[in-house]
């Protein structure tokens, strides 16, 4: 707002600042701030933010608002500062008051962030008081979102208000001087949290030893450990220890999914990975997420961790507990590297209650490393990618939510439920959106229950009061019948929004398009419900947030049996060498995989179209050549298949000349697309290359390139007939950074503008932005 003249030689101005500005020492910074320019006043979180009233030399003031931007504290994030001149007082002094519930809801908390370097240091000091504590935090680092129950922003409003202040502690809490100073989570050896490690298999009883070094011990052992951490329990073994990491797969019927390993020091990971800059800064910065990084042949880890993986994903502690599982100077050696897994069955959510994980996680864990402090919101390890220097999201949770996501136009208030696979929702009011942390798969009651949790606690941080609710349009997704359920319910009303179309939307928000022009958007999945009630999958759109057209799609192949054909690619791609009029030969991999009964029904059922819907989906298709070259044929966790495709593909360079799709010309008079990509000339291409020797690394890379051509191809296509010249490439298949690379590269080379996801995954994580953008916008 404008300011009004100053007058006088004495000015009192109150500035109200909105963004990331509690839980990050900036009422400690407005403090020294203020006392450093002599100025008066005070200063209080609310439930919009910090609010500051100034008073002193019109010159001291106008240093203030003007430093109070640029020098703000580590952590923070100023978004908007509004400022007003107020009547002086003339009282003295600069203080700190307490907080005011004022009723609005719109402080951004912060989320968990990484021990920093002071910390460390005093962590392994013997000297220093917090010597060895499990939970030594500061205004710079420590837990936020997962222990913040209420706003304003106090201690009295987090899971630490159980644990009362020791003198000492109170006493650095009130110093101005010190780096503690008004630090929410602030604990010491005296005033708690404390450790308990208790359980063995078989038996009920505590460790009468250190609980560190004895978890240490029992890790060493081939134990396995269920660890408490920020947001939730992981289970850890040793990573280098085959049997352990074979008994931990077993137990958690985990299937072949790879598994996150914990490095105790990025040293440790020389020789195993391959780093560059970028992922070293992720890895030893404030966020700490699990990094997908390529293997180097050898290395110590087990061969069951990444089974079929050409990736790792490492992360390196991003707590003081972590940092005391690797053990500090002199203490007796343990695991360098740690699986670290969430805490769960496969398919439920993460366990965070101690009397749940005492018994949901009974038949995983060997023992218990826990401590007396309430996670009270649920908060998975980020996952991500490194693609072309920059962040390639996988899974947005720990260390990014709830960091709003800036948006290019307003919104009314809406919730998004996103979809029922990695789902995350979103709630959104103006321009700004709040994608939550990582829910789950949809598929089981308790993950149904931790989604309408996180939703109310959301709700509750932001202030959003939906309006309506955006969804969709899958009649079986769960996310969708809850949204029709609380419709029914008199809850805001539903709008449904079409799955690759919210994928588009997506990135075009991401990227701060306004939708005045349509983007070519190539939306690339496993599943998403068409229009026509097809399984739609390898779609081009020309698409902006209020419509979209479908400019081409890969041909309809049926899809024997649902689930099945997705659990076993090899039916996948018997499905498609039917489509393709290519005989089922018994020297072929997939045919040979197959059960003689299974080939005689699925035949049977193929040729009379039985419990068969036709679906245009590029992920079936990456499963069908995987299981076609012999690489994946059943595929115990989502995209296994395509990604142990990728991994295969990724090892081999030079291919020679690749393969091609035939394209041919849609019917889009009557509505169809216009142009439809035929994979037939592709799939005997690989058949003959087979019957030839070729081997699946070089049959997987001809596949690929093959993918790219055709959305090279297609967006060629689309900028002749309607001159437009930017594409938007989302969906999950595009989390295949080696697909990616080929894909901007061409397009990037005729001119093209090629838009990537940056800050919300590509799969349906990041959904739900796509989704409110579609709905939510004033029409």
């Amino acid at each position: 707002m404008t300011v009004p003249a100053e007058t006088g030689a004495v000015q009192r101005r109150r500035i109200a600042v909105e963004g990331v500005v509690q839980g990050v020492g900036f009422r400690p910074f407005v403090f020294g701030l203020a006392t450093e320019l002599g100025l008066a006043g005070h200063v209080t979180n609310t439930g919009a933010g910090v609010l500051a009233e100034v008073e002193g030399s019109a010159e001291a003031v106008r240093a203030f608002c003007r430093r109070i931007r640029s020098d703000a504290p580590p952590l923070a994030e100023v978004h908007t500062l509004a400022q007003e001149v107020v009547a002086a007082t003339g009282a003295p002094g600069f203080a700190i008051v307490a907080s005011q519930d004022t009723g609005t809801r719109r402080a951004v908390i912060p989320p968990d962030t990484a021990t920093c370097a002071d910390c460390l240091v005093e962590l392994a000091d013997p000297a220093d008081r917090r010597y060895r504590h499990p939970f030594i935090t500061c205004t710079n680092c420590g837990p936020r979102y997962t222990i913040v129950t209420g706003l304003p922003y106090d201690r009295s409003r987090t899971s630490m208000a159980r644990f009362p202040m020791c003198a000492d502690c109170a006493r650095e809490y009130a110093d101005p001087a010190d780096r503690r100073f008004h630090a929410q989570p602030i604990a010491c050896h005296a005033c708690g949290p404390r450790l308990n490690l208790i359980g063995t298999r078989g038996r009920n009883r505590a460790f009468g030893e250190d609980p560190m070094t004895a978890a240490r011990r029992l890790l060493a052992d081939g134990a396995i450990l269920a660890v408490k951490g920020i947001g939730g329990y992981h289970l850890a073994c040793d990573a280098t220890d085959p049997a352990a990491v074979a008994l931990l797969r077993r137990r958690k019927a985990r299937g072949d999914k790879p598994f996150a390993v914990m490095a105790g020091r990025i040293s440790d990971l020389d020789g195993l990975v391959e780093l560059g800059e970028t992922e070293r800064r992720l890895l030893t910065g404030a966020v700490r997420p699990i990094v997908l990084l390529r293997r180097r042949a050898g290395g110590p880890v087990a061969e069951a961790v990444a089974p079929g993986s050409a990736d790792l994903g490492v992360m390196l502690p991003y707590t003081p507990l972590h940092q005391l599982l690797f053990g500090l100077p002199g203490d007796p050696p343990g695991p360098r590297l740690l699986v670290m897994t969430s805490g769960n069955l496969s398919g439920e959510p993460i366990v965070t209650d101690d009397g749940e994980a005492l018994q949901r996680l009974a038949p995983l864990a060997d023992a218990w490393l826990l401590h007396d402090r309430p996670i009270h919101v649920p908060c998975d390890d980020s996952v991500v990618r490194v693609w072309q220097g920059g962040e390639l999201p996988v899974r947005r949770s720990r260390g990014y939510a709830p960091l709003p996501i800036a948006l290019p136009l307003p919104v009314t208030p809406v919730l998004a439920t996103g979809g029922d696979l990695k789902n995350a929702f979103a709630l959104a009011e103006g321009r700004s959106a709040w994608l939550s942390a990582h829910v789950g798969d949809m598929d089981d009651l308790s993950t149904l229950r931790a989604f309408e949790r996180a939703v109310t606690h959301v709700r509750e941080l932001t202030g959003v009061r939906p309006e309506l609710v955006a969804t969709d349009r899958h009649p079986g997704y769960r996310s969708v019948q809850w949204a029709l359920r609380r419709a029914r319910a008199g809850e805001p009303g539903t709008v449904r929004v079409q799955h690759h179309h919210a994928h588009i939307a997506s990135v075009m928000a991401e990227h701060g398009l306004d939708g005045s022009r349509p983007v070519i958007g190539v939306a690339f999945d496993g599943t998403g419900y068409g229009d026509d009630g097809a399984v739609w999958g390898g779609e081009v759109l020309l698409a902006d947030y209020d419509s979209y057209r479908r400019f081409a799609h890969l041909a309809y192949v049926e899809l024997p049996g649902g689930d099945a054909a997705v659990e076993r690619p090899y039916r996948m791609a018997l499905a498609h060498l039917h489509a393709a009029g290519l005989p089922w030969s018994a020297e072929l991999p997939c045919v040979a995989v197959c059960p003689e009964r299974e080939l005689l029904l699925l035949k049977r059922q193929l040729d009379r179209n039985l419990n068969c819907v036709p679906t245009s989906s590029m992920g079936r298709l990456f499963d069908a050549v995987s299981s076609l070259a012999g690489v994946c044929h059943r595929s115990g966790y989502e995209a296994q298949a395509a990604m142990e495709l990728e991994a295969a593909a990724a090892s081999v360079n030079e291919v020679g000349e690749g393969y091609g799709f035939e394209l041919t010309a849609g019917d889009a008079e009557s509505g169809a697309a216009d142009w439809v990509a035929d994979p037939r000339p592709v799939l005997a291409a690989a058949v003959a290359d087979l019957r030839a020797g070729v081997g699946p690394e070089v049959i997987g890379l001809r596949f690929h390139r093959a993918v790219a051509g055709l959305v090279h191809a297609l967006c060629v296509r689309a900028r002749r007939s309607h001159a437009l010249e930017t594409v938007a490439l989302s969906g999950g298949v595009f989390a295949n950074t080696l697909l990616l690379t080929d894909c901007a590269t061409a397009l990037r080379r005729d001119g093209f503008t090629v838009l990537v996801h940056r800050q919300v995954p590509p799969n349906d994580g990041g959904l739900a932005l796509g989704q409110l953008m579609v709905a939510a916008r004033p029409r």
